[in-house]
């Protein structure tokens, strides 16, 4: 099992005709999952990578019937209104891959989202991958490293930097450990899928054992997964690495989501927070590997 995207998946892609909609349709079409449709207003009759293009969701959604997911790669400005545009449709899971999405705007859609029972991954993500079943967004960059890189397992992987998540379950995978999921919960301050709420999804995965996430300065993410921990909500191993050590207060590091304001949000209640709920956080990324392999025998 896979949390997100398996190879059943049915996957609308908006924005579909630019160069980043092309370029990741193949990604997905040549790894999996299937990708039905495509959305671009004004292109419809077209056809990108044999995926047939419409005018709009609800167009499309009408010729090749239900989708599980969106995929947007649409500019930052109009992201948000593609994927109220495909909720409103009845698709109950959109990946929002552009950076730089208005915050005003992903609070909107996180309203809009709730109304209608809906989910969101991202803005700023890679997207996620399950291997051997499928991605969505841009994880991998073509189907021939996604298999090469990516092997299937019982670790979940969830972070908040694009190209640590790849980073980990290469380096798992070079050691023998297998991914079940592997998620970039993007990299903004405000996010669909922060990780309390992936790693709710892993909780419920019989698939996965152990889970790995890579956090960083900003935000409580890594605060409220401790707290998750300690009531009870999240009982499986968890190994965390995170970025920003040497940050002081104020310190902007790598991401939008990523700043030091005082009280939570700091490494230091970050590690303290996660270690005091009982995860293993490590002091060094290359550590992640055989402290995965520990746990794996004890579980």
């Amino acid at each position: 099992m896979s949390i997100l995207v398996h190879r059943h998946t049915r996957v609308l892609v908006q924005g579909i005709t630019g160069r980043e909609g092309r370029v990741r349709t193949k990604l997905m079409r040549g790894y999996g999952p299937k990708v039905m449709a495509g959305v671009t207003p004004g292109r419809g009759g077209e056809e990108v990578e044999g995926v047939p293009v419409f005018d709009t969701v609800k167009q499309a959604l009408n010729e090749v019937g239900n989708v599980d997911a969106s995929v947007i790669f649409v500019p930052a400005f109009a992201a948000a209104d593609a994927a109220m545009e495909a909720m409103d449709a009845g698709i109950k899971f959109v990946v929002i891959v552009p950076d730089r999405v208005p915050l005003h705007d992903v609070l909107k859609l996180t309203e809009f989202a709730k109304e209608r029972q809906a989910a969101f991954l991202g803005p700023n993500t890679l997207g996620c991958l399950s291997p051997g079943e499928g991605v969505l967004g841009m994880m991998g960059g073509s189907p021939e490293a996604a298999r090469s890189f990516f092997k299937p397992g019982r670790v979940g992987v969830a972070s908040r930097s694009g190209g640590i998540t790849s980073s980990i379950a290469y380096y798992l995978g070079k050691e023998g450990i297998g991914a079940s999921t592997i998620v970039h919960v993007g990299g903004d301050s405000v996010v669909g899928m922060p990780l309390p709420t992936v790693l709710s999804r892993f909780q419920q995965d019989d698939a996965t054992e152990l889970v790995v996430i890579f956090g960083e300065i900003g935000t409580t993410q890594e605060e409220r997964v401790a707290e998750m921990m300690k009531r009870g909500e999240f009982t499986k191993p968890l190994v965390a690495y995170i970025g920003g050590r040497q940050a002081e207060e104020g310190t902007r590091f790598s991401h939008a989501g990523a700043i030091v304001e005082g009280g939570r949000g700091g490494y230091e209640s970050k590690v303290e927070a996660l270690t005091d709920a009982g995860a293993q956080v490590v002091l060094r990324f290359e550590d992640i590997p055989q402290q995965v392999k520990k746990l794996l025998k004890t579980a």
